[in-house]
């Protein structure tokens, strides 16, 4: 079935949820703003309490309205993978992506971290943003062009992982692009066919919402 002409990407509904949230935040207090946060934060104290609903509630909501820049670099990647790939298997990376680094981070932490990393905020749109980017690299060209794609975002992701003033949150930035990268790498190995290149025809399978 064919996606309806008029019909609003995934993309948008999803940033502009987003988006609108975060701004209803700012009109609330500080203290009541912060309940709010903290209920949707993955932290460890959260997750170690079994608040497991947050896995999906902090990829709604954020601590403040997105930059411009970043707003519109989400709703371009994720509109593309909707595009080529379907709402389905987007929505489905991007959550994938981001409770699974989620998971992986909090695993990481619940020993050793201090106070305040446990209690920290932790909330926000990038774990699936990079999985669904990651993931994405299925789509170019195979060969020197996909490699290098998926070897330079990977450089990038771990600058920020590996500096020492890292904070938790670079590394699950590198560990989210890592999932999505090792899901179309998955695919690949069991398709064992090209995937699509970036502007050739869609495929019409999976496009409905």
């Amino acid at each position: 079935m064919k996606k309806l002409p008029w019909s609003v990407p995934l993309a948008v509904v999803y940033a502009g949820g987003v988006q609108f949230g975060a701004h209803a935040l700012e009109r609330l207090g500080p203290q009541a703003r912060d309940r709010v946060l903290r209920r949707c934060s993955t932290n460890v104290d959260n997750l170690d309490a079994g608040h497991w609903e947050t896995l999906l509630s902090s990829a709604f909501t954020v601590e403040e309205p997105m930059p411009l820049p970043y707003a519109l670099l989400l709703v371009a990647v994720l509109g593309y993978a909707e595009y080529a790939y379907g709402a389905w298997w987007t929505a489905a990376v991007f959550l994938f992506g981001h409770a699974a680094a989620t998971l992986l981070v909090y695993g990481a932490l619940r020993r050793g971290a201090d106070r305040e990393t446990r209690r920290a905020l932790d909330v926000g749109t990038s774990y699936g943003f990079n999985a669904v980017l990651g993931a994405l690299t299925s789509a170019l060209p195979r060969g020197p062009v996909r490699a290098a794609a998926r070897a330079g975002l990977l450089a990038l992701a771990a600058r920020p992982a590996l500096r020492r003033g890292r904070t938790f949150t670079d590394v699950g930035h590198l560990v989210a692009l890592g999932i999505g990268i090792g899901l179309s790498l998955a695919v690949e190995c069991r398709s064992g066919t090209n995937q699509q290149k970036i502007g050739l025809n869609r495929p019409e399978t999976g496009a409905a919402r």
